[in-house]
């Protein structure tokens, strides 16, 4: 039983040389993953201090040598999961982020002095639990021979559905509901990232497969379709890099990693299917190991979600931050009488009543 792997392949195949590669590549890019997180978090505070925040539309954090240095991890970890979506389906690369996870938590444990508690340790188990079951479950890679047949791919009818709703959603978050809810709310840049995103991985797996094609002797330069590939991919991570600063500037890092994490996997697969059909010709037995691993992550990454303290959001309500405070007070004589801040106080006002701003 253990000398052979699903739907009867034997453990060589398995662990065949693409396989290997993809899967280090997968587990290096997590890793460098996480470590970005931290070091562009640090960053942005720092930068944070000196200008308006990346929160608040400012970009000062460019300015920042410690967040080019979380930029450059970042590259380098996108490097190797560049190679690793090349040799494998997005099915398998994307839910091995689960691994950034469970690093960046330890890290903005030490780092950010963002405290992680006994059961993020459960949430971290079962994180690794889930993705292993993934990782056995896996579809392999779909042989792909030029950029052209990617190019079918991307441009069948359901996968245009697919891709109108993405640019609909992102559009109505970033027009509607960031500037209304972004602060208070983390699924709205969060929300952007994920869907755009998608998209992303997509472009990025196009452009590594015509890239490999290219090395083995194929030009795919010549083909319109590789280069309409290569915007779509920087447009949109762009985007993704904005919104997610300003999502890390906002929010707890504990937080931002976990659900970025699960809506992004989430779209992603979803994208990933419909476009490449990774689930065509497997076994109903191995699709829903597949979905209970990654609902094992899900709730490793809930459970681990659930352990941090919160980090509360900037305010930047048009009027709350420029309010005075009322302070509510009796007199002795019985008498109400109410106080801004910047009225001094009488010391014939005995008892404090409440609070209230105005708004």
């Amino acid at each position: 039983m253990l000398g052979r792997g699903i739907e009867g392949r034997s453990l060589p195949s398995l662990c065949s040389k693409r396989e290997a590669v993809s899967k280090n590549g997968a587990y290096q890019a997590q890793a460098l993953r996480a470590k970005r997180f931290i070091i562009k978090k640090k960053g942005l505070r720092k930068a944070g201090v000196n200008g308006p925040r990346a929160s608040s539309g400012g970009y000062g954090y460019l300015l920042e040598p410690l967040w080019w240095v979380g930029m450059l991890t970042m590259i380098i970890g996108e490097i190797s999961n560049f190679v690793a979506y090349i040799y494998a389906p997005a099915v398998l690369v994307t839910p091995l982020g689960a691994l950034s996870i469970i690093v960046s938590a330890v890290l903005a444990h030490f780092m950010l002095k963002e405290k992680l508690q006994k059961m993020g340790m459960l949430g971290c188990l079962l994180c690794i639990v889930g993705s292993t079951i993934i990782v056995l479950h896996a579809p392999e890679e779909r042989s792909i021979s030029s950029v052209e047949e990617i190019w079918e791919f991307a441009t069948q009818p359901a996968f245009l559905l697919y891709t109108a709703s993405a640019i609909a959603t992102a559009l109505v978050l970033i027009l509607y509901c960031a500037p209304r809810y972004g602060q208070t709310n983390i699924i709205v840049y969060i929300g952007i990232c994920s869907v755009i995103g998608s998209l992303t991985v997509m472009s990025i797996k196009a452009i590594g497969i015509a890239i490999k094609l290219t090395l083995e002797g194929t030009n795919q330069a010549k083909y319109f379709q590789t280069w309409i590939f290569a915007m779509v991919a920087i447009t949109c991570i762009i985007i993704q890099l904005n919104y997610l600063n300003m999502a890390l500037d906002t929010f707890n890092t504990a937080i931002v990693s976990p659900i970025y994490y699960a809506l992004f996997t989430s779209f992603t697969i979803l994208a990933s299917a419909i476009m490449f059909k990774d689930y065509s010709g497997q076994s109903a037995s191995s699709i829903a190991s597949e979905l209970c691993g990654f609902i094992t992550v899900l709730s490793g990454t809930a459970v681990l979600h659930s352990t941090r303290d919160p980090e509360t959001p900037l305010i930047t309500d048009l009027y709350t931050p420029l309010s005075p405070k009322v302070s509510w007070y009796i007199q002795g004589n019985g008498e109400l009488w109410k106080q801004k801040d910047e009225d001094e106080s009488s010391p014939s006002f005995i008892t404090i009543l409440r609070q209230d701003y105005f708004k």
